[in-house]
């Protein structure tokens, strides 16, 4: 079985951002690394502060793109970044902690934007060998 991980995929305008994990819980906290990269290196941001996250939908694909949406609007508000994710998924249910800091332009080398995941590309499926993908196109 593959290691947890983290991709950025090209895609035109837009990235693709892809968690891969041993469980599908895993691969929702590897996606949200993924987005994460997109505006940073998530190395580079401390875990000071933990924010809750929850967040439901009908299916695994609209329950990834609610869960990077969610992160979207709390770093944008709260003027944050995160660097290090755990989710709990029961059903139909996303239960989710994400530790960061403020965004500090002098220490965090700022790329783009992320305005929205989107279903472009969508997919969360179980991996031939065992492990989960989670994976979407984010908005830049």
């Amino acid at each position: 079985m593959a290691a947890c991980r983290w991709e950025l995929l090209p895609h035109g305008a837009d990235i693709g951002v892809r968690g891969v994990g041993r469980t599908k819980a895993e691969a929702f906290e590897q996606a949200a690394v993924a987005l994460t990269a997109v505006i940073t290196e998530p190395a580079s941001v401390s875990p000071h502060e933990c924010v809750e996250i929850s967040c439901a939908a009908d299916d695994d694909e609209l329950l990834l793109v609610n869960w990077l949406n969610a992160l979207v609007y709390e770093m944008a508000t709260r003027k944050m970044l995160f660097g290090r994710y755990e989710v709990r998924i029961e059903g139909s249910q996303l239960f989710g902690k994400a530790w960061g800091e403020a965004i500090d332009e002098n220490r965090h080398e700022l790329g783009v934007e992320v305005k929205g995941a989107t279903c472009t590309e969508l997919k969360v499926a179980r991996d031939p060998d065992g492990g989960w993908t989670a994976q979407c196109v984010v908005d830049v």
